[in-house]
């Protein structure tokens, strides 16, 4: 796994609120010293990884290369992307 992926894993954690009730004191307990607990939200990992593949293929179509790819062109496949996937443009 490369940097780039790990670093979108690690953008996708949230901080949720964590809360027990506990059956003997008939009481909410928020678990963790700051009542939070880290949550992997897979949504925004997919949209993370949909802009990055967005951003590839704007800055493919940035350059003049030989791949035929004309920065119209890029910035179709990347709204395409977008909008495929039902991420803001």
């Amino acid at each position: 796994m490369n940097e780039k992926i790990r670093e979108l894993i690690s953008q996708s954690y949230e901080a949720t609120t964590v809360t027990t009730i506990d059956p003997f004191a008939s009481e909410v307990v928020v678990d963790f010293i700051d009542g939070t607990k880290p949550f992997f939200n897979q949504e925004k990992f997919a949209e993370l990884i949909v802009r990055e593949c967005a951003e590839q293929s704007m800055s493919i179509g940035r350059y003049n290369t030989p791949s035929g790819i004309t920065p119209d062109l890029a910035i179709a496949i990347a709204v395409g992307l977008k909008k495929h996937f039902g991420v803001d443009v």
